[in-house]
Formats: structure tokens, sequence, C-alpha cells
């Protein structure tokens, strides 16, 4: 008896993440300041990386075309010299939201950018739209995905993944 109620107390205290944090890692909640509220997920509780379905990189005419639509639009970023990353997830639908931004530079010590940089790069992001969407047994489900953007005195050198 006693143990199950030493079950049912650690479920209780410890299931559910407390309202602050995220339940997990990484988790991007809505911020009516930065996102468009018309961008829905399916499953808030239940968004996945984009590795964890052995997929691998998840655009229309993979990376390749991923990077020919960047380069297309691509502002040469007045002598900046760093590593930016954009987080963002793709729903069940295949749309993009709920950017968010992160810069190093070349010794991995977080910068900040200057806004002007930072909208240029989203708005590209933003524009990306061959994501594929995400599927597992013919039911589709929201994922997380990033892109990193090396760039060398204002020219883009590299995307990752």
């Amino acid at each position: 008896m006693i143990i199950f109620i030493t079950f049912i107390f650690y479920y209780k205290v410890f299931s559910q993440a407390p309202p602050n944090y995220p339940a997990q890692v990484g988790d991007i909640a809505f911020d009516a300041k930065l996102d468009d509220p018309a961008f829905k997920v399916c499953d808030d509780r239940n968004v996945q990386q984009y590795y964890s379905f052995g997929k691998g990189f998840q655009y229309n005419g993979d990376k390749p075309q991923l990077k020919r639509e960047v380069l297309k639009q691509w502002k040469k970023l007045s002598d900046v010299n760093a590593m930016i990353t954009i987080r963002f997830i793709v729903n069940c639908e295949g749309k993009s939201g709920r950017f968010r931004i992160q810069s190093m530079d070349d010794s991995y010590q977080l910068i900040v950018l200057s806004e002007k940089v930072n909208s240029q790069l989203i708005q590209l992001t933003r524009s990306l739209s061959g994501w594929i969407i995400g599927t597992n047994r013919e039911r589709s489900f929201d994922y997380y995905q990033y892109l990193t953007f090396r760039v060398n005195n204002g020219n883009l050198i590299e995307i990752t993944p």
C-alpha cells in the first residue's frame, strides 16, 4: 500500500511540467510579440525533433533546392561574421512558424546582431515554402527544424544542417 501511495505522489508531482517551464527542453511557446497568431500547430504537446523520425532533411528538392532559394533572396549582410541559427516549427500542414534566432561569433560566443539583420534572415526563412509534412504511419505531425547560416564578411558561406 505504501508503494502504491508513493507511486501516486511521485506521479502527481513529476508527471507535469510546472506552468512556467516547457514540457521539453527547447520547446518554442507561442509569444504574441513575436509570432503570427494565424500559425497553428496541430499538437502543441507533441512537437517532434526533425531528426527523430529518421527521414533526414525534409525539404522539397532537399538541401540543394533550399540553398538555391536562399541564394536568390540573399542580401549581403554588411560585414557580418557569424553563425546565425534560426529554429522554428513546421506544422502538420507543412507551414513554418514560431521563429527564434541566436547568433555566435567564430569563437562560439553569443553575439547580438542588429534588428535589421535578424529581420532579414527571419523573413528569408519564413519565405521558404517547401517543407515536407512530417508523417509516421500515415499520420502527420509537427516538428522542430533549424537552419544555421554561416556568414563571412556579409556573404553566405554555408547553410546547415
